[in-house]
């Protein structure tokens, strides 16, 4: 059961969506006072929120606000404000997804199983890199070995996190051609090696990356 907090003061239409988001195996609580809601929040355990911005007595953008300051949850904005600024100012503010109204339940509900897939996928790969000695930073395209940042080029960063997300299984050279994108697909299996062989002494573990007879490499647990 995926438990969803919705903060909407239209009543109707928080009913027209609960009713139709139920089927999908959600249980929908509403709140129209954003401070309940906050409170409510804090007490008990959501899955989600889904959240109007035009509310009384506390606008929408500063209760995404306040949420994001309390906790790492994902969020929904359901809002029929059309200014640009209030989209941008939610994504800035930590929403997840941003959905202008009217639309239909059909999108919200679409939207809420993309949202939530993500949500999973990051938990995932934030447990993996606390049990991993790595630390990828796909933004600044930055990985770190023991706390430790590598100085590496594009395309030994490339291959690299490209193993780290293989952890413990075996690669080919022909996986790791057509898999990062700093390779040319031109790249023979000689240069890969050479790379491979770079990054090996970044490590400062050449044990680390195992070579694997006919086949590529394994990056070692």
């Amino acid at each position: 059961m995926i438990n969803i907090l919705m903060i909407e003061d239209d009543l109707e239409l928080a009913e027209i969506l609960t009713e139709y988001l139920e089927q999908f195996d959600f249980k929908i609580n509403t709140e129209d006072d954003p401070f309940n809601a906050l409170s409510r929040l804090k007490l008990e355990p959501y899955n989600l929120v889904i959240l109007d911005l035009t509310l009384p007595g506390m606008d929408g953008l500063e209760v995404c606000s306040e949420i994001r300051k309390r906790q790492d949850i994902p969020i929904i904005i359901s809002s029929a404000r059309s200014d640009v600024n209030d989209k941008i100012d939610a994504f800035e503010l930590g929403a997840d997804d941003y959905l202008p109204k009217p639309y239909d339940p059909r999108e919200l509900e679409a939207r809420i199983h993309s949202v939530l897939r993500r949500y999973k996928a990051k938990i995932e790969l934030k447990e993996q890199e606390q049990k991993s000695d790595f630390i990828v930073d796909k933004a600044s395209l930055v990985i770190k070995y023991k706390e430790n940042e590598l100085d590496l080029t594009n395309a030994e960063y490339g291959i690299l996190s490209y193993m780290i997300a293989k952890q413990g299984m075996v690669v080919s050279r022909e996986d790791i051609i057509h898999n990062v994108n700093s390779i040319n697909e031109e790249s023979s299996n000689k240069s890969i090696d050479v790379m491979v062989g770079r990054i090996r002494s970044k490590l400062g573990d050449k044990s680390l990356i195992e070579s694997v007879r006919g086949i590529g490499y394994k990056l070692l647990k």
